[in-house]
């Protein structure tokens, strides 16, 4: 008996390390007592088809593999079919709290062994469940988009009888005080200090943070259910808990906060790999801002994390939020007027929203999907092919389930679902003939010929990939390694990408934009205000920038649209004057209370050149070294650059790995490189040889078919005797003509493989 959720294989698995920044807003123990309006419900477990357990509040429920409850809600009969969340916890999962005496305490838990499900309402097509069975039944039931329950339990000490949970409409429940997502923009207030009687307070309520753990197993149970709907997987690889101090600073600037969690997030990632790490606060950021994360983040050293608040009652609450940043980690932008039909407004909407409320959104839109295949075919997120054992994440292996397990060399689902004419169905065994599924390196069922091009280079610090010819996945992504010089030496790569002013203003004010003169920075940004500062202090006051930083504060352009490109915002004009002249700069202020989750544009980007061997960071223009480029390209010997691997990537004409051998370039990380006209030189040659015979090949085949002429009458027949060119045209309309296309001689000018016939199912259906 099982009720998973189908994936294809070949899935996207997300790592994900998730931290609780104290002090928390403790929801849920108190939250929900007796005092809440809701329908008294006892959800009993199904045995022998028959209700037979009632589900009690100091039972944990975590052995259960699958199982049905039955309840009912406003007279309405309910049967909810179970299935823990297998894959929730990756093998290797660890709990890290710290002592009084501040050092880690690491706890290593049975990742199979927690009380956290998925599932769905029989009877009701659309309608999903996320429930924890922890200690009674808590989670929300949705059958429809217009019908959603949130059940949750009701204390002992509350009921009069023997009710043991409460269920609500969420229409009622989101009435309540402190269930609003959004904070009032001039609320600035901030969580009181963890004093020792709060401390205290908090270990009384969460013994052994238990209590705090498994809300925020909660949360990660329903980001992994928001990101199914783009077909990602969720697997945590761990939770931390900051019980005596930050590890990182935590202010009420969430820029500040987030880039300073993200330069302490490199030195995690070296004692506890993960793709991803989230801080979830319980301290308000400034204006309406929930959540923050650098867009295209993922995967990458410096920026692939993201920081939320815990804003409601409701762990799904803070898991939309996580949703969203986790989205613009992968490349997702906020969704424009249209885009987001999946849901209306009253329904929650779409998670990639730029504002969201109440109810929270539980889907992506299908703007968001395309952006994120998008992003996925130039290379991003390539970490997320490196997915947990999934013979460990998924105990039950079977065929048919849509994953790849051990012994099975592709999995299409069952055999009404399977769409794949490489895969056969009822073994989960490839097709005769069938060399792959699925993959930027696979065609028509067959494996791309090594070399050919799987990833073409996007900008000036990214380095393409090509084929292996052994597997049909595109080599990990690549691309300079930071530091090295782009934008014509106007700019220093960093993480692939080239920040650089010019780039900055025409993301803002369109393509004619540029940046202004250097005087604009220096007036503007030395005011220390909302529109020309080097950020922010704790106290919400402005710095002003420092002569040499000036080029680090507020964005200054010239040209363009009159108004910014990037909503949310608005032009902000200043007149300098530079000797008898006037220069007019223009920056970008950020509205007052816009619900934005994204870094300030209108700042000038970290990692930007502000001087001869300097890039900005944190609001400064700071000195940096290129020791670890330069060793590396000193090992290229001047015939190539450095990749992010710390390998070179050879120019055409020498081989790696250190480019001091004859070769075709590229290097040990992307892939085998063959010359660019390769393909144009085989068919040359080919059609060099076949060329010459088609003369004699058409002679050959006219005589035969008209043995009665001579050979001069079937060389020249027609022009001799125009009377008879139509039967001796009709008769000969199968002569060769004098040219042949390329797909005649069975080659591509692509270098890819002809559809292969597999059993007449390849030429019905459209390629993988």
């Amino acid at each position: 008996m099982g009720w998973g959720y189908r994936r294809t294989s070949g899935s996207p698995a997300l790592g994900l390390l998730l931290l609780l920044r104290l002090p928390w807003q403790v929801w849920g123990a108190e939250a929900f007592r007796g005092n809440t309006a809701g329908e008294p419900v006892i959800p009993h477990w199904v045995l022998d088809g028959r209700p037979r357990h009632m589900v009690t509040l100091e039972e944990q429920v975590s052995k259960l593999e699958v199982g049905l409850v039955a309840l009912k809600a406003e007279g309405q009969g309910l049967l909810l079919e179970l299935e823990k969340n297998h894959r929730l916890l990756a093998p290797g999962y660890t709990e890290t709290h710290y002592g009084p005496d501040r050092q880690p305490v690491v706890l290593v838990p049975n990742h199979t062994d927690h009380c956290h499900y998925h599932g769905r309402v029989r009877g009701f097509p659309d309608s999903w469940v996320v429930l924890s069975t922890c200690s009674g039944m808590r989670g929300l039931i949705v059958l429809s988009n217009n019908a959603s329950y949130y059940m949750h339990p009701w204390s002992a000490e509350d009921s009069k009888d023997f009710w043991t949970h409460k269920i609500f409409w969420m229409e009622r429940l989101l009435s309540w005080k402190g269930a609003c997502g959004h904070r009032d923009p001039g609320d600035k207030r901030d969580m009181p200090s963890l004093s020792q009687a709060t401390r205290i307070r908090f270990l009384t309520q969460h013994r052994n943070l238990n209590h705090t753990k498994q809300r925020l197993l909660e949360v990660a149970n329903y980001v992994d259910q928001i990101l199914r709907t783009l077909d990602i997987q969720v697997a945590l690889t761990g939770l931390e808990v900051w019980t005596e101090q930050d590890r990182s600073r935590v202010t009420s600037d969430a820029n500040a906060t987030l880039w300073a969690f993200l330069q302490w997030r490199r030195e995690l990632w070296a004692r506890r790999p993960h793709d991803s790490a989230q801080l979830l606060t319980g301290r308000a950021f400034q204006g309406a801002t929930v959540g923050l994360a650098p867009v295209e983040g993922m995967c990458h050293a410096e920026s692939s994390g993201g920081v939320s608040t815990d804003h409601s009652e409701l762990p799904i609450g803070a898991a939309a939020t996580m949703a969203h940043e986790i989205g613009h980690s992968l490349g997702l932008s906020h969704d424009r007027n249209g885009c987001c039909v999946e849901a209306t407004a009253e329904q929650g909407g779409c998670v990639m929203a730029a504002a969201t409320g109440q109810p929270f959104p539980r889907v992506f839109s299908a703007c968001s999907r395309r952006q994120l295949r998008a992003y996925f075919r130039k290379g991003g997120g390539a970490c997320l092919s490196n997915a947990p054992d999934s013979g460990l994440l998924v105990p039950r292996a079977r065929c048919g389930n849509g994953f790849v397990e051990e012994g099975e060399e592709c999995d299409c689902g069952t055999g009404q679902e399977c769409l794949d004419s490489c895969c056969l169905a009822h073994n989960c065994s490839l097709r005769a003939g069938a060399q792959c599924t699925h993959g930027d390196c696979c065609a028509y069922c067959l494996l791309k010929p090594a070399g050919a091009l799987c990833r073409r280079a996007v900008g000036d610090c990214d380095l393409p990939e090509f084929c292996t010819g052994t597997s049909p996945y595109c080599p990990p992504d690549i691309y300079l390694l930071d530091g090295s010089p782009c934008a014509s030496g106007r700019g220093y790569c960093r993480d692939g990408a080239c920040p650089t002013l010019e780039q900055q203003c025409r993301q803002l004010w369109g393509p004619g934009s540029r940046p202004a003169p250097e005087a604009c920075f220096q007036v503007v940004n030395s005011a220390g205000d909302a529109h020309g500062n080097c950020g922010q202090r704790g106290d919400g006051s402005f710095v002003p920038c420092a002569q040499r930083d000036a080029q680090c504060g507020k964005l200054q352009c010239q040209g363009g649209e009159q108004s910014a490109l990037v909503p949310h915002t608005a032009p902000v004009d200043s007149t300098v004057h530079l000797g008898s002249r006037e220069l007019t700069c223009r920056g970008a202020f950020v509205l007052p209370g816009a619900q934005l989750d994204l870094p300030d544009l209108g700042l000038v980007e970290s990692g930007t050149q502000c001087g001869p061997r300097m890039v900005c960071q944190e609001r400064r223009c700071q000195n940096t070294t290129f020791q670890e480029l330069e060793l590396c390209l000193a090992a290229c010997h001047g015939h190539g650059v450095c990749n992010s691997n710390r390998n070179c990537h050879c120019s055409p004409g020498w081989a790696p790995p250190s480019c001091d051998k004859p070769g075709f370039g590229g290097s040990v990380d992307s892939g085998p490189v063959q010359p660019e006209s390769q393909d144009t030189f085989t068919l040359a040659v080919i059609l060099s040889f076949l060329l010459p015979l088609l003369p004699g090949a058409g002679l050959a085949w006219c005589c035969f078919q008209h043995p009665g002429l001579h050979l001069q009458q079937c060389l020249w027949g027609s022009r001799r005797d125009p009377m008879s060119s139509r039967s001796r045209h009709s008769s000969c309309r199968d002569c060769p003509l004098g040219s042949v296309h390329p797909m005649e001689l069975g080659l591509t000018t692509t270098g890819e493989p002809r559809p292969l016939d597999l059993e007449n199912s390849a030429g019905t259906q459209e390629p993988p």
